[in-house]
């Protein structure tokens, strides 16, 4: 359970749309896993530390195994050792402290009662910082708003990750390019039966190879693509749509990439190459709505209407949906899915926004098509910094 599924149990904390300067962050978490923690120190650690921002002075402190690497790699000045607090509760008490009791001694030593936390902030901490008269008050995401518009160097590491997904994507597809069809299945020159498992495989072996992390990545074919998120398994079969989606993370910047590609391998039935040309359209239409001060809202409710308008309906029929029932897109950067978004959800995008956009057509039956770029908002509308092309047939 997270703070924010229990916010009536805290009467004292309250609700804030924007940090301010003059109040105190507090983030307790691994780096590793935390986004936000990551975003704020730039330091991979994969135990729980603390950060602390007051004003214009940034703190971290940190246990004795991590506090030299800490020094030396995150951004933060001033690095302090957890185990110094740790005597000091040791003499007062006679036994080791919590990490609450830590927490305590640090805010009381900063003359801090008021403390701005994350969601997902620790809830049994938050009960005891509670209780020693402490004010918390919850920040929904985008925790750090600045996390939104990303920098050049930002942009960067993204431009890089996508990079090498899209080198390991065109191996996978020419992969099955290269295949010869016996009995409606896909196999190598060498004999062996391709299946989702066996591309997952090249695609994930070769990103690490290169240092990043691929988890669920998707590769599914026939009745299995008209699920969005079913990452596939089994034989993969010729004239049938395969869908990829690759979202792996650099393990050195920590920022993702993702990208979808549909292909047949053989011939693409009239309904499958008139639902890519549908999507390819509605992608299109996406990109052209895409600005600074453009409505997600907005810009997702026209693709949905344009895709409706070429008579792909949406909808549930015999207990599936069918049709275009996802997000036309959303952030990327630290996390897979991130603020903005291209959906129903209302959000205004924004200069330095970096942004999927993916619609997607799914029929049982038929099969399934998704296309997925990712685009960087501008001024005047955004560009496209997926260069992997768009080919049905293989």
């Amino acid at each position: 359970m997270n703070l924010q599924k229990s916010v009536d149990i805290f009467c004292c904390f309250t609700r804030i749309d924007a940090m301010r300067n003059e109040k105190t962050v507090l983030i307790i978490a691994d780096s590793e896993k935390d986004s936000n923690m990551f975003y704020a120190t730039g330091f991979i650690a994969p135990d729980p530390y603390i950060y602390l921002q007051k004003g214009d002075e940034k703190i971290m402190i940190v246990n004795d195994l991590e506090i030299d690497r800490a020094k030396s790699q995150s951004k933060i000045e001033k690095v302090l050792s957890l185990s110094k607090y740790e005597i000091i509760a040791k003499r007062t008490s006679g036994k080791t402290p919590k990490l609450a009791e830590i927490v305590v001694m640090v805010l009381r030593e900063k003359n801090i009662q008021k403390i701005i936390v994350p969601s997902n902030f620790n809830i049994s901490l938050a009960e005891t910082l509670r209780k020693k008269g402490f004010i918390l008050e919850i920040k929904e995401d985008p925790f750090f708003q600045s996390r939104e518009a990303k920098s050049e160097q930002e942009i960067g590491y993204l431009i890089k990750t996508l990079r090498e997904t899209e080198k390991v994507l065109g191996k996978a597809i020419n992969h099955i390019a290269k295949s010869y069809v016996k009995n409606g299945f896909l196999y190598t020159r060498n004999g062996q039966q391709i299946t989702s498992e066996s591309v997952k495989k090249i695609i994930n072996v070769e990103l690490m190879k290169k240092g990043y992390i691929s988890r669920y990545t998707i590769v599914s074919c026939g009745e299995q693509s008209c699920e969005p998120h079913n990452v596939g398994n089994g034989p993969l079969r010729a004239n049938e749509s395969i869908i990829f989606d690759v979202f792996p993370k650099d393990e050195e910047t920590g920022y993702y990439a993702d990208i979808s590609r549909t292909i047949v391998k053989g011939s693409a039935s009239a309904s499958i190459k008139s639902m890519y040309k549908a999507v390819e359209s509605a992608q299109d239409l996406a990109c052209k709505l895409a600005k600074n001060g453009a409505n997600g809202n907005r810009i997702h409710s026209k693709v949905a209407n344009h895709l409706k308008s070429l008579g792909f309906k949406t909808g549930k029929s015999k207990g599936k949906m069918r049709g275009f029932f996802h997000g036309t897109g959303h952030g990327i950067g630290l996390d897979i899915h991130e603020t903005p978004r291209i959906s129903r959800t209302k959000y205004t995008l924004m200069t330095g926004n970096v942004v999927t956009v993916e619609p997607g057509l799914y029929y049982p039956g038929i099969g399934g098509v998704r296309l997925e770029d990712t685009i960087l908002i501008t001024d005047k509308g955004c560009i496209n910094i997926t260069k992997f092309p768009k080919i049905l047939e293989v």
